[in-house]
């Protein structure tokens, strides 16, 4: 199997993966999974739609991460991953797919509008 690349995107964040046949590392900028996501549950977040499939020990990694906060970054990570094993394998598409984990979350940060100190709070109405 050649290398398969995917993109993931979340809030202002991006996620390019390289997915090729090996023994489960996952190397993000350089660095490996368990020290650039030190918590617990953002590893598990990036390792959702692996865990689904059971392929964690199947295939290496590697991932440039750009943008945005870790949480962004590591959901990211989890649609660029999935939309990576779909191109692998297309009958797990449906699988995927039904835990949520090929759906884009568009919702991102609402711009600051003028007049207003932030994008929906007005500043506060004085009668006199």
């Amino acid at each position: 199997m050649e290398q398969i690349n995917a993109i993931g995107r979340r809030k202002s964040s991006v996620a390019r993966v390289y997915l090729k046949e090996g023994t489960g590392n996952i190397i993000i900028n350089k660095k490996a999974l368990n020290e650039y996501f030190p918590s617990a549950i953002l590893q598990y977040v990036v390792k959702q739609p692996l865990a689904l499939l059971g392929v964690e020990e199947k295939y290496d990694i590697k991932v440039n991460l750009d943008g945005g906060g870790f949480t962004g970054q590591s959901q990211a990570l989890r649609l660029a991953i999935a939309r990576a094993l779909v191109k692998v394998n297309a009958e797990d598409k449906k699988n995927l797919k039904d835990h949520g984990f090929l759906t884009r979350d568009s919702r991102s940060v609402e711009r600051k509008k003028p007049g207003q100190p932030k994008a929906r709070r007005r500043f506060q109405f004085s009668k006199r």
